[in-house]
Parts: structure tokens; sequence; C-alpha cells
């Protein structure tokens, strides 16, 4: 674990997913992009029908995340993280074709941990009740899938030190799991 933060650039490699250890700060600079529940299940059955998907799935990073409306000269409004748990059951199949990291918050599933250690991925927490603050780190923000879902539809982020910490990793690195574990220990 770091104490500094990592800087990463998205996309990301296989390499610099598998370098990073449950508790790394980051600070990621380029591309990722939003989905949630309505886009998760779309993107599930593009899959399944063979169709084109939206973006390219292979290094990137997907935010759990519903942006709200601009205010005049922000990319985005408020852009917090949701639940995380809400999309495990379209998340193995996601990394599978090359997703690269996950944003979000709250505990996952073990079919998600099993997957992110099979595909070299890891899952990144956001802080939760800080949208606002997020939003400043987000530079350009535009839909680029399913716009009549609003605030679910695939959003394209160009971020810049947008921070997250390393809460599951690719060996089997699990904050939350260790965290419960510490706090049980007698003191």
């Amino acid at each position: 674990m770091t104490t500094m933060p990592i800087s990463l650039t998205a996309p990301l490699s296989l390499e610099k997913t598998r370098s990073l250890i449950a508790g790394d700060k980051v600070l990621i600079t380029g591309t990722i992009y939003t989905a949630r529940d309505a886009a998760h299940r779309r993107l599930i059955e593009l899959i399944e029908k063979g169709g084109e998907l939206p973006f390219e799935l292979t290094g990137q990073i997907i935010y759990y995340v519903g942006p709200t409306p601009a205010s005049p000269g922000r990319a985005t409004g408020s852009a917090g993280p949701t639940t995380s748990s809400r999309v495990d059951r379209y998340t193995p199949q996601l990394l599978a074709r090359g997703l690269r990291a996950v944003i979000g918050k709250g505990d996952r599933s073990p079919e998600v941990a099993a997957a992110l250690q099979e595909h070299g991925a890891v899952y990144l927490a956001a802080v939760g009740g800080a949208g606002a603050l997020l939003a400043e780190r987000i530079r350009v923000a535009e839909v680029v899938a399913w716009p009549e879902l609003g605030t679910e539809a695939i959003h394209r982020f160009e971020v810049s030190d947008f921070p997250a910490i390393v809460v599951m990793d690719a060996q089997g690195g699990n904050l939350y799991a260790s965290g419960r574990k510490k706090y049980r220990q007698p003191r």
C-alpha cells in the first residue's frame, strides 16, 4: 500500500492494474465511462446478440454514477458514486471483455472478486457524498449512448486527477474484508 497517490492514465494496461494493491490511493487522468443499471443491462444484451458496443471495453474504466445536470461553466453537475453491488450480475462479463477497472462504492460479490482476479482488473472506490467535489475533476462530459436513459445514459468523462482508492485488487486483496477483520480484533 502506498502513501502517495499513484497517477494513472486511462485507458489502463493489464500490467498497470495487476500492479495495484488494495489500499493504494490513485489519481486518474484520461477517459472514463459512466454506466449504471440500465446501461449495464443494455451492454450485456448487445454482447449476447453479438452487437457493437458504444465504446471499446479493453483497458477502460466504468464509473457507476448518474451525473446531475451541469451548472453553467461546468462539464457536469454532482457526480458521486452509486452502490456497486447493483451491477454485480453484469460485471464479470464486462471484465472478461477487457474492462480494467470499475469505480463505485460498497462491497462486491464473491463472483466479482473472482472475476477481478481472473482478468487482472481492480475495483476502485470513490468517496460517497462528495459528488460536487468529484465533479470538479471532470473536464469534459458527453453522452455516448442511450440519451433516453437520462442520468443512466453512458457518458464519456475526461478527468484530471480524479481521486479513488483501490479496494479490491487483482491478487485478491479486499479492503472491505481486511478492514472488518482488523476492526474485530481485540484491542
